[in-house]
């Protein structure tokens, strides 16, 4: 995928990086800005140690919005409230013994255009996306849905449908996130630096028993940050988090990336590896562009941990070391996790539908206009975690990183990289490569959106598959401006690119936003009594065949 002809910007040792933001367990979400330097300095100091306890909030109010955290299937039952967001995504699957547990793909880092001080002028990858990740279901035996303590990992024994019983092992879930490189100050998402990429092992679990209706005690969750908690570590050089990733035990080092985190230079090739391992699962990012690597294994050794699921009237809060590794062997619709909205597995999935623009911000929420020049009206109720342009940052602009429920942000208007300069190069990426060398192509692929989990907004009904549409309806009552979708390029064979057509490198675009099909069918999730519930929340097409065969390349090691 290397295009020796694209020019990739590298680091300004003046720029800021953009803060880590999590949030001080019940308190609102902080952010600590630090100072960065070039990639080939030593100018970033590891962060000295900080004792206060920091962790992600999942599904609170704002300012601390869940932008990072999977969507769980219930989440007016667990917050009380709609929590989520949009990610597309494209699902590979395979019958073949490992492609459940060891995966390997081959990414092409956007590059974005340079600073422009006119607002609206150029599109920015952050405007696009605050995360996209790689996944991969993980065994967690304290984890929902609690019924059984065993979960023999890399194992389809592990299949368990909740329409046949509630004794489901427990499951985590593996989201391998990257981060954009930022200008503004977002006090709710997670950047590394001005102008460079680096990625981070989030490890998501969920606290809840579905059968009983019970969740860890609301004295924990006052520590923790609720019930659906993070692993979390940066990639880094030489594998070791720069602070603890057990949710319990996190700090702002945890958050802060540092000299020993893997900073990527935009338009960089990287290898991606995920693998199961003795020592736990392994991420492996190789840089083919700047031939640097890092890595982060899920083991007790490097502090990940499970908190042990004590519901009230109990105030035990602790938690147990604890080594990840992959829940099966192959990789279906069955093998899932059985408590994200999303029913994956082995995914690429983009967390877009988060950026709209904002001309005046108060107290973290917008208070001026919403929406790009020339497309502006008032502020609403989705105009969250927002930050004021500042003549400080690089591209002046001022927005918000809620959850867009309006469907009226950045993501939804066709200003995704189209070729033009003003735009940001696109996303590219292989389809998975499995097997002992990496070698054999997954057989089947899945086009993903979670418009029906979305839409609340209008009445769409995930139990009984009316109502939701595609486009998804704005916040206005009319079909959004865009959507975007995924199609295929002749890089390499082939790989996948996401957004709009680009002349010149789209080969097939699978009818645009049509390719998502209609509603996803026969995914149940246990509920109270162990009853098991029908619901629909993707729409989805899964292919007979593989959509974008890879080429075999030198990956992650």
């Amino acid at each position: 995928m290397v295009r020796s002809a694209r020019t990739k910007r590298g680091s300004s040792a003046t720029s800021r990086i953009l803060a880590v933001l999590g949030a001080v367990a019940g308190l609102t979400l902080m952010s600590f800005p630090v100072q960065a330097g070039t990639m080939q300095s030593a100018a970033r100091a590891r962060a000295p140690a900080a004792s206060a306890h920091m962790t992600v909030h999942c599904g609170t109010e704002a300012p601390a919005l869940p932008i990072q955290c999977p969507d769980v299937y219930n989440p007016e039952a667990t917050f009380g409230h709609y929590v989520g967001h949009d990610e597309p995504g494209v699902w590979d699957y395979s019958n073949v013994p490992g492609s459940g547990n060891r995966a390997r793909w081959t990414l092409h880092l956007p590059t974005d255009p340079p600073p422009n001080p006119v607002p609206g002028a150029d599109s920015y990858s952050f405007q696009q996306h605050v995360a996209f990740w790689f996944g991969m279901s993980l065994c967690a035996s304290q984890s929902y849905p609690e019924q059984t303590p065993v979960c023999k990992p890399d194992s389809d024994s592990n299949i368990v449908n909740p329409k046949v019983s509630p004794d489901h092992p427990g499951s985590a879930y593996l989201e391998l996130q990257f981060y954009p490189p930022g200008y503004t100050v977002m006090p709710s998402g997670i950047s590394c630096d001005a102008t460079q990429w680096c990625a981070a092992m989030n490890v998501w679990s969920f606290y809840q028993n579905p059968v009983t209706g019970q969740n860890l005690n609301k004295t924990c969750q006052s520590r923790v940050g609720g019930v659906e908690l993070d692993n979390f570590a940066f990639v880094t050089l030489d594998g070791k988090p720069t602070g603890p990733p057990d949710p319990l035990h996190s700090t702002l080092a945890s958050f802060t990336p540092d000299s020993d985190v893997l900073f990527m230079n935009q338009g960089d090739t990287v290898g991606v590896t995920v693998k199961d391992s003795h020592h736990g699962l392994r991420i492996m990012l190789n840089d083919q562009t700047s031939h640097q690597a890092g890595t982060m294994t899920a083991s007790a050794a490097n502090g990940f941990a499970q908190m042990d699921f004590a519901p009230n009237p109990s105030t035990r809060c602790t938690s147990t070391p604890y080594t990840f590794h992959p829940e099966y062997s192959t990789s279906s619709i069955k093998t899932r996790t059985t408590w994200t909205a999303f029913p994956y597995n082995i995914a690429w999935s983009d967390e877009t539908g988060h950026f709209d623009d904002c001309s005046q911000v108060t107290s973290s929420r917008c208070t001026g206009l919403e929406g790009p020049p020339g497309d502006q009206e008032a502020a609403d109720g989705d105009d969250t975690g927002c930050s004021a342009p500042s003549q400080a940052s690089l591209d002046r602009i001022g927005g918000c990183i809620g959850e867009n429920d309006g469907f009226d942000g950045t993501s939804y208007q066709d200003d995704w990289p189209n070729g033009q300069p003003n735009r940001p190069t696109p996303i590219e990426f292989s389809g998975p490569l499995t097997g002992r060398d990496f070698t054999v192509n997954y057989q089947r692929t899945a086009l993903v959106a979670p418009m029906p989990f979305n839409e609340h907004n209008q009445p769409c009904n995930v139990r009984t598959r009316t109502g939701c549409t595609n486009p998804p309806v704005t916040d206005d009552g009319t079909p959004a401006a865009f959507y975007p979708y995924f199609y295929t390029t002749p890089i390499n064979g082939c790989t996948w690119g996401e957004g709009t057509d680009v002349p010149g490198l789209t080969v097939n675009d699978f009818g645009k936003d049509r390719q998502y099909g209609t509603y996803d069918r026969s995914v149940y999730y246990t509920g109270r009594g162990g009853t098991a519930v029908e619901e629909s929340n993707v729409f989805m097409h899964t292919y007979a065949h593989n959509l974008c065969r890879a080429r075999p390349s030198p990956g992650g090691g």
